[in-house]
This record gives C-alpha cells, sequence and structure tokens, in this order.
C-alpha cells in the first residue's frame, strides 16, 4: 500500500509526519528506518505521527519516533511543525492546541509567518524524574575516559538532556563526548547532550547531539535545557536567543520550579509524498 507523508523542518530539525488520526499507524522498524535513512528513503531526524485525542482534554495525541525505532516523549521543533500540519491539513482551526505526548502535555499556539510558541511545560531536575543515577546537584561531574572529569548541568523536559558549556561550539567535540555520555551507566535512558557557548545575557549558540539521532541542526527541548541550565548557573536572563546550526529558537524561563518554559521558532512544510510500505 502506499503510506502519504509530509516532509517538514523547524530551524533545520526536520520531520517525516504521518497523519495517523484516521486509520491506526504502527510503525516498524525496518518502516522507520527507510523513511529517516536520507539516501535509500526518505530522510529526515524524527517521524513525527499525529493520532486522534485519547482523552477529551486534549486535541491530539503525538507519538515521536527515532531512525533506531525508539519512541521518545518530546520533540520542541517537531512540535511546532505539527501545529502547522495541523492548521495546514484542516485537521483543526484552533490557533492554540494541547497534545499528548508519551510522557506529558504540551500547548501549541501559531503566532503568524509560520512562527509557533510552545508551552513546554515545567523543567524537571530531580535526579529520578530525568533520570540520572546521580545525588541531586546544580552541576555534575562524570569521568570520562580521554576527557577527564566532565562538568554538565543535567535536566527533562520530557526527555533526560545533559548540558555542558564550551568556550567555542565550532571546536565541541560533539560526537565523540556526547556518545561517550550516552553511553554512561548514569544515564540508564542514554541522554541528549548539549554543548551551549555563552554570547551574552540573553544570548548564546548551541549544538545537540541526540539520542537516536545524532547531531541534528537543532533541538528544541536542547534549547529549553540549556536556557535552563544557563540560568540555573547565573548566565542567562529569563528569556534568551540560541543560535542552533539550523536557525534560532527564542527561550523564555521565569525561574521557578512551577515555571513553563516557552520556546517560539518556525516551521515550514518542504514537500508531501507517497512511499509503498507492507503493512
Amino acid at each position: 500500500m502506499k503510506l502519504r507523508f509530509t516532509k517538514m523542518q523547524g530551524a533545520g530539525n526536520d520531520f517525516v509526519v504521518i497523519d495517523a488520526t484516521r486509520e491506526r499507524f504502527a510503525p516498524t522498524p525496518a518502516l522507520l528506518q527507510r523513511l529517516t535513512d536520507r539516501r535509500f528513503g526518505v530522510g529526515c531526524d524524527q517521524v513525527l505521527v499525529i493520532e486522534a485525542a485519547s482523552t477529551p482534554d486534549v486535541d491530539f495525541d503525538y507519538r515521536i519516533f527515532n531512525a533506531d525505532g525508539s519512541e521518545v516523549g518530546q520533540c520542541g521543533n517537531g512540535s511546532r511543525a505539527f501545529a502547522l500540519y495541523v492548521a495546514e491539513n484542516g485537521l483543526s482551526d484552533k490557533p492554540r492546541l494541547r497534545v499528548r505526548t508519551s510522557t506529558s502535555v504540551i500547548e501549541l499556539q501559531r503566532i503568524g509567518d509560520n512562527r509557533v510558541r510552545v508551552d513546554m511545560g515545567a523543567p524537571r531536575w530531580v535526579p529520578e524524574q530525568i533520570p540520572l543515577k546521580l545525588a541531586q546537584a546544580e552541576r555534575y561531574r562524570i569521568d570520562i575516559p580521554a576527557f577527564g572529569s566532565v562538568e554538565f548541568g543535567a535536566v527533562s523536559m520530557g526527555n533526560p538532556h545533559a548540558v555542558i558549556v564550551v568556550d567555542d561550539v565550532d571546536g565541541a567535540p560533539v560526537e565523540v563526548l556526547g556518545r561517550a555520555l550516552q553511553a554512561s551507566p548514569e544515564f540508564p535512558q542514554s541522554v541528549n547532550v548539549g554543548f551551549l557557548q555563552v554570547l551574552g545575557r540573553d544570548a548564546g549558540r548551541l549544538r545537540v547531539y541526540e539520542r537516536g539521532a545524532g547531531e541534528t541542526l537543532a533541538c528544541g527541548t536542547g534549547a529549553c535545557a540549556a536556557a535552563v541550565v544557563g540560568r540555573l548557573w547565573g548566565l542567562f536572563d529569563g528569556a534568551v536567543t540560541l543560535k542552533a546550526r539550523g536557525g534560532d529558537l527564542r527561550l523564555e524561563w521565569a525561574g521557578g520550579a512551577d515555571d513553563s518554559v516557552f520556546m517560539t521558532g518556525p516551521a515550514e512544510t518542504v514537500f508531501t509524498g507517497e512511499i509503498e510500505w507492507q503493512k
């Protein structure tokens, strides 16, 4: 059978979006590999699946799959693509949406010019909630062979993040150190690793090595985590623009334990198509 899809991107983080609001879609690892493969398939960082709401308090359910077949609980850039897809394809005309992922409920607001403001919820930094097998601290350290003692902040934005402050993101060992931290037993569910260069109280540069995807051109939850860690460490004020390789994201966080992180950024439809798929 033919599977219809839409290719979308947000700040260079690209996605294949599947509408499963009318018919259940249960992707196999082989299908996910084909959809994400940039040479033999469509090519994307993650596959986003839009489902009908499972409970009356949300407008849609939202599932996120990596190329390796794993499902994750949050994707900030993907949520903006989600909001634009729903509007462009007539699934809802609401300017605000509540959608449920496997770990949380988030709120999306379209604000014009294909920009979306996302309420990403409150950050969680209790180690059991990240999860992280270390005693709670503002700054953590893990000994990594060839790197020595690596200092990082850790927070969950619906998925686990470690944030490392560096002098220059261009020279940061993103893949090597990212892989090493992901394999650390202190992160039982692996971790997304962000490399943050502080440019001022309201600006920074960011690269993120993601679980199941490797380095991407942008990472919405990674930007949220970097903004939170940066403020907790006294590096940022309440609003900051983080420059990823694929574009800029605006983050706002009031700093309280129950305060949501708000992320604003672009989304764009790239093309639509069909691919042969055997159920």
